[in-house]
C-alpha cells in the first residue's frame, strides 16, 4: 500500500469520529469525510452492494480525486470501508477519476477507472491527459495493475480528445466477453461514447463509436452507462453545457436517457427517444447495478456543479448520493421508483383521505424531516378545476421548500428559494407532466439535507439538496380553488 493511500485511510478514520450522527443524512450516503461527487464501481460482490465514489477526504471542496468506499446489504444502511484508491502512480497522480467494477471468474473484484496525468505541451501550456486503468482486489484492498494504463491515447478513434477520455463503465456480455463504454469528445468538444471489448477485462481493444452527439445535447459526454431494460436498450450520458429544449435539459449539466435498440452482432445502438433523467436541481453522473433479483438499480450524485460551491466552508463533508432507484420502461419513458427496501424504514403512519380544502391547511401528525409522504390531488366533484396546489415542507422560522402543481398547465415545480440559501442562485425547476384532468400523484422523500419528488408513480423525478435548519419540520398544503387530497405519511427510522 502506498503512503498516499495509507495517509488517506488514517485521516478519514480519525476525522469521521468528529462528525456526529445527527450531522449526516438519515438514509442517503454522504462521504466519510470531505468531498464526494460521482458514484463509482456500483456493484454486487460477495453478498453486498459496493459503492465507491469520487472523494477528496482532506477538504469539503473538490481536490485530488481518491475513491471512497462503502458497502450495504439493503442499499439504505451503509458501512464505510477504507478508501480504495489514491492518486499515487505516475499515470494517475492528478486524480483517480470515475469508473466501474465487475466480478471476475476467480472471485476477485476488478475496478476500472480513469487515471489523470499532466503533460507540458510544446506551446508552453499544461494539460491533463486521461487514460483508463484497472485495479484488482478482494472488496477491501485493491492493487493497481502493473500494465496500466490499459487504454490510452493510442486507443482513441481519429479526432478523439486525449484530454477528455474518461469514466469507463464495464460489464460482461452474454458471449463471455467484457465490454465497456467510455466518454469522449472531439477536439471541438462534441461528445460521443466509445465502445471497447476484452476477453479478460484487462487487455482491451477499440470497437467503434457507439453514439455521437453531433452537436445536439451539450458538449463533452461524461459518465456513460449502457444496459438492457424491459426489452429496450438504455444509454445514459451526462453532457456538459446543454441548452434547454422545451421542458427538457434545463440543468445545463444533467443526465440524458436515450432509449433504443441494440444489435449485439454489429454493436449498433439505434436511438428512438431521449429525455432528462431528473428534472430537479441536483442530480448528475448516475450509475446502475444489476441486483441479484434482476432489478436494475440506479444511484446518482445528488448535486449540481453550478451550485456545488455554495455550501458552508465549515461543514466537514459535502456531497450526497440519491436514494437508489428501481428502473423500468413504460410507454416509451424511463420510470424511476424508490427501491422497495425503503419500506423497511417505515415507522409511524398518518393517513388522511378525501380531504376537501380551499386554502391553507395543516394536518395533525403530518410533519418531520425524515419522511416518506404520498399525496394524491384531484378536482372536487361539481366544482371548477382548482388553479394551483402547493405543499410546503422543511417549514419553520420563515423557511420552506415547496412543490406545486398547476393543472391548467400540467406543470409541477420544485422551489427552494426560501430554504435558507443566502445567494440568489438557481432555486427552481419545472417539468411538464401528462395531462390527467387535474389529478396528480406526488411521492416526497424528505431527508435532513435533501428532497426527492417522484411524480405520477415515477414518470418524472425532481431532486434537490436543501440545508434548512433541522428544527424546520412543519408541512402545510394550499389550494387555490377547491381540491380533494389524500395523504399518507411515514416517519423514516
Amino acid at each position: 500500500m502506498s503512503r498516499i493511500l495509507s495517509d488517506a485511510r488514517k485521516y478519514e478514520e480519525i476525522m469521521e469520529k468528529k462528525i456526529k450522527d445527527g450531522e449526516r443524512p438519515g438514509f442517503h450516503l454522504c462521504p466519510r469525510v470531505g468531498w464526494m461527487n460521482d458514484p463509482n464501481g456500483f456493484s454486487f460482490y460477495n453478498g453486498e452492494y459496493h459503492l465507491f465514489y469520487q472523494y477528496h477526504p482532506y477538504d469539503s471542496n473538490w481536490g485530488p480525486m481518491h475513491w471512497g468506499h462503502a458497502v450495504s446489504k439493503d442499499l439504505l444502511n451503509w458501512t464505510y470501508l477504507p478508501a480504495a484508491l489514491a492518486p499515487d502512480m505516475a499515470y494517475d497522480k492528478e486524480g483517480c477519476f470515475s469508473g466501474s467494477a465487475v466480478s471476475l471468474p476467480d472471485g476477485r473484484h476488478l475496478l476500472m477507472y480513469t487515471g489523470v496525468s499532466r503533460e507540458n505541451r510544446p506551446d508552453g501550456t499544461v494539460r491533463d491527459v486521461q487514460a483508463q486503468c484497472i485495479a484488482i482486489g478482494n472488496g477491501l484492498d485493491y492493487e493497481k495493475y502493473s500494465g496500466n494504463p490499459v487504454l490510452g491515447s493510442e486507443d482513441l478513434p481519429f479526432g478523439g480528445s486525449r484530454y477528455d477520455f474518461r469514466d469507463p463503465k464495464l460489464w460482461k456480455s452474454r458471449d463471455g466477453h467484457y465490454k465497456c463504454v467510455v466518454g469522449n469528445c472531439t477536439e471541438d468538444k462534441d461528445g460521443r461514447v466509445l465502445l471497447y471489448t476484452s476477453e479478460d477485462a484487462v487487455h482491451w481493444e477499440y470497437v467503434k463509436i457507439l453514439a455521437s452527439n453531433d452537436k445536439r445535447l451539450g458538449k463533452m459526454w461524461e459518465c456513460p452507462d449502457f444496459f438492457a431494460l424491459d426489452g429496450k436498450q438504455i444509454l445514459l450520458v451526462s453532457p456538459q453545457d446543454m441548452y434547454p429544449q422545451g421542458f427538457e435539459y434545463h440543468s445545463g449539466n444533467g443526465t440524458v436517457c436515450f432509449i433504443g435498440d441494440y444489435d449485439e452482432r454489429t454493436d449498433t445502438f439505434t436511438e428512438e427517444s431521449d429525455q432528462a433523467v431528473d428534472y430537479g436541481l441536483d442530480f448528475y453522473a448516475p450509475q446502475t447495478v444489476s441486483a441479484p433479483d434482476g432489478r436494475t438499480i440506479m444511484i446518482g450524485w445528488m448535486q449540481n456543479w453550478d451550485t456545488s460551491s455554495l455550501h458552508s466552508p465549515n461543514r466537514p463533508w459535502f456531497g450526497q448520493m440519491s436514494l437508489p432507484r428501481e428502473l423500468s420502461v413504460a410507454d416509451g419513458r424511463l420510470i424511476q421508483k424508490p427501491v422497495r427496501e425503503l419500506e423497511s424504514l417505515h415507522g409511524l403512519e398518518v393517513r388522511y383521505e378525501n380531504m376537501t380544502f380551499t386554502d391553507v391547511v395543516r394536518l395533525e401528525g403530518v410533519e418531520g424531516r425524515k419522511i416518506d409522504m404520498e399525496i394524491a390531488v384531484r378536482p372536487a366533484a361539481g366544482k371548477s378545476l382548482y388553479e394551483k396546489f402547493v405543499v410546503r415542507f422543511a417549514q419553520g422560522g420563515g423557511h420552506y421548500t415547496s412543490v406545486s402543481f398547476r393543472p391548467h398547465e400540467s406543470i409541477v415545480k420544485l422551489d427552494r428559494k426560501f430554504s435558507g440559501c443566502r445567494r440568489d442562485v438557481v432555486h427552481q425547476r419545472r417539468c411538464l407532466v401528462r395531462d390527467k384532468k387535474g389529478e396528480v400523484r406526488l411521492r416526497i422523500l424528505l431527508d435532513s439535507f435533501s428532497v426527492e419528488v417522484f411524480v405520477n408513480d415515477g414518470e418524472q423525478v425532481l431532486t434537490a439538496t436543501i440545508y434548512t435548519d433541522q428544527s424546520a419540520k412543519e408541512i402545510s398544503f394550499l389550494a387555490e380553488g377547491t381540491a380533494v387530497m389524500d395523504v399518507v405519511k411515514y416517519d423514516l427510522l
